[in-house]
């Protein structure tokens, strides 16, 4: 398998819902990193510390939040991932759609390391009242 089918099987197993799935690539010190700006902002450590702090907030706080992706692009050992994140924020009603880069560094087979691209300001107007 490829690097980048390791990440398209990530994006696969967020498609179906599966939680075990979207973190079985990781590695378990994986850097997980959500864009300055973004509701999630900051550098998580370990598959279960993005879980938690990312796909569990996101689950509990958004309705049909999605990530769909148009483009993974295969640069090797970083793979780019490339799609529209949207859904409707459950405390305000707000939908919102926004344009995404993922950018992932993957190693022995393992993704080691995770960084988010997007309009932040998009997203935000979802979270204000």
């Amino acid at each position: 398998m490829s690097d980048a089918d390791l990440v398209r099987e990530h994006y696969a197993a967020n498609d179906r819902g599966d939680l075990d799935g979207m973190l079985a690539p990781f590695a378990a010190d994986i850097e997980w990193t959500e864009a300055a700006g973004f509701p999630y902002a900051g550098t998580y450590i370990g598959p279960e510390a993005v879980a938690e702090n990312v796909f569990g907030r996101i689950q509990e706080e958004w309705d049909d939040y999605t990530v769909a992706i148009d483009e993974v692009v295969d640069g090797g050992d970083v793979v780019v991932g490339i799609g529209t994140y949207s859904g409707t924020y459950k405390r305000t009603g707000r939908f919102f759609a926004a344009r995404v880069a993922h950018v992932w560094r993957v190693a022995g087979g393992e993704i080691v390391a995770f960084e988010q691209f997007t309009d932040t300001e998009l997203v935000n107007r979802a979270l204000r009242d």
